[in-house]
């Protein structure tokens, strides 16, 4: 059956990854190279990541709607969960250039034939479920403090929540929940997917080795959460345009993350060897034929 294998990859027999200790001087290197692939890669990024504040600018124009007007927050704070499957793309192109192998936009569809597809769907399931998740609490604790009545105006909405003290008690306690679902998403993905990328182990496998890396480096990892969460702010202004910039540092970022806090294992790395094509001229014809075979 399939389903095993979406759980634990190839076989049971395989070691756990190695988790790493990593210090704050990691982040700051692994954002550097996160700069670097993208000023390497722009095209690349723009490609992949356009489509993120375009779909992030639908969803806010969906909520001008004033019985929406209260999600409009929760949509674009609870968007970022899903980011982690807008960058997947993103960390093919990082882990082809670390391997000095063609990084042609193209490639970033080569997550499509991986054989961790299936995991990696699976985590793409459960990051969807929790957003949702996410939209109904944050609902849940609109209505709690002002009840299931539509603002009526964007005006009245804005004077309610930052002048009144029902608007205070939605801001605090949204804020913190929506901080637990932000720590939650972190600490099952911010590892997993590339190691799905990188190495057939399973979606439980991933998972798991991505809560191992955050409790092994819990106030680092703390940090990590705070940038992300910083320059996901800046790059919402105005009006989500600043994530073209941003999703792909961050994506491209994440995957030298990933290989900072988790040990390399030689035996995939040698498997990640795509047979290199170049192009050849017609004036190479027959020569071509008698080039020595390694």
């Amino acid at each position: 059956m399939a389903t095993p294998h979406v759980l634990v990859g190839v076989g049971t027999e395989t070691a756990s990854p190695v988790v790493r200790r990593i210090s704050p001087a990691d982040l700051l290197q692994a954002l550097r190279s996160g700069l670097d692939d993208f000023a390497a890669m722009p095209s690349h990024a723009v490609f992949l990541c356009i489509i993120y504040p375009l779909v992030g600018l639908l969803l806010a124009s969906l909520t001008l709607g004033y019985s929406m007007l209260p999600l409009l927050f929760p949509l674009a704070a609870g968007f970022a969960l899903l980011g982690p499957i807008a960058a997947i793309g993103l960390y093919e192109l990082s882990r082809r250039r670390e391997a000095e192998l063609d990084t042609n936009s193209t490639h970033a569809f080569d997550v499509l034939r991986s054989r961790s597809l299936g995991a990696i769907i699976a985590l793409g399931i459960l990051l969807m479920v929790i957003f949702l998740v996410w939209l109904a609490v944050a609902q849940a604790i609109y209505v709690a403090y002002f009840g299931y009545a539509a603002p009526t105006s964007i005006r009245q909405f804005v004077n309610d929540v930052l002048f009144t003290p029902a608007g205070w008690g939605l801001i605090v306690v949204g804020t913190g929940v929506g901080f637990l679902f932000a720590a939650l998403v972190l600490t099952i993905s911010v590892v997993s997917f590339p190691l799905l990328l990188d190495r057939d182990v399973g979606a439980a496998v991933a998972l798991l080795t991505s809560v191992r890396a955050v409790a092994a480096n819990p106030v680092t990892m703390a940090l990590w959460g705070l940038i992300v969460t910083a320059l996901l702010v800046i790059g919402s202004l105005p009006f989500f345009l600043g994530l073209t910039v941003v999703m792909p540092v961050l994506g491209h970022s994440t995957w030298h993350l990933y290989r900072r806090l988790v040990e390399p294992d030689p035996a995939w790395q040698a498997a990640f060897r795509p047979e290199r094509t170049s192009h050849r001229s017609a004036a190479d014809f027959p020569a071509a034929l008698f080039t020595p075979r390694e």
